[in-house]
């Protein structure tokens, strides 16, 4: 039998947390070997043997968590938001130095959802217009979501490569938030309603013609086979992973 992955599961008793523990005990090539959550030490990961860490947690901890974990030669799974420019780059400056291990950090990790991102990305070559609608349950603390800022990060520079030009917009008044916000010259805006989990509405059109790329999470389940795909591939690709397309076989 193959040799089990031994897994700590950070952020164990938030609605991802719990998922991912349940996921993981599932696995047969996995051992769940810690799970924490708020206010539990570090040094638990080590105790536990732990070598693949999901992190799972809140902005305000995610970085040390994953340094942590870096330092201490174990691959990370990051599903926790707050990772601008300038985090990434001092994480991958620990990365040079520590460079068997590997970091994935995803900002989505439903399957559906990022296929869908690259293939919003490819279609938006070919469309004079792009928008995104990115709609969540309302405990969701920042806005637009990962998801939203990934996908429009992807479609700026597939259409740059390209050489298309910004979408057209004839506003010249509008009250503060109708159209949106700017994410690399895409045009992102949030709902927030009860009874939602995580969608995703990517709108392309043309002359006579509109393409409506969407995806839909219905449960929180719909995120653990990204989960489990990142732990599985997180140690052939040390350095540094943003978004789960970078694991993928897109062929696009």
């Amino acid at each position: 039998m193959t040799e089990q992955l031994a897994v700590a599961v950070l952020g164990a008793h938030g609605r991802m947390g719990i998922e991912a523990v349940k996921a993981v005990e599932a696995a047969a090539d996995m051992k769940l070997v810690a799970a924490l959550g708020r206010g539990d030490s570090l040094q638990a990961l080590l105790d536990a043997g732990a070598k693949y860490v999901v992190d799972l947690t809140v902005p305000d901890s995610t970085e040390a968590n994953v340094r942590f974990a870096v330092e201490n030669g174990m691959h990370a799974v990051v599903g926790t938001t707050g990772w601008d420019s300038e985090r990434l780059g001092a994480l991958r400056k620990l990365l040079a130095a520590n460079p068997a291990a590997g970091v994935l950090i995803a900002p989505n990790f439903a399957l559906g959802s990022v296929l869908a991102s690259a293939f919003a990305a490819t279609a938006s070559k070919y469309f004079e217009s792009v928008e995104i609608v990115e709609l969540h349950h309302p405990n969701k603390v920042d806005a637009p979501s990962g998801t939203a800022v990934r996908t429009a990060q992807l479609i700026a520079a597939a259409r740059a490569e390209a050489g298309v030009p910004a979408s057209p917009d004839a506003t010249d008044t509008e009250l503060e938030g109708a159209r949106g916000c700017d994410v690399d010259g895409v045009r992102v805006h949030s709902v927030r309603l009860r009874g939602l989990v995580a969608h995703q509405e990517v709108l392309l059109g043309g002359p006579g013609e509109q393409l409506t790329i969407r995806h839909d999470s219905f449960d929180r389940a719909s995120f653990m086979p990204g989960v489990l795909l990142g732990l599985r591939k997180v140690a052939s690709h040390p350095g540094l992973t943003v978004g789960l397309d970078g694991y993928l076989d897109l062929g696009l």
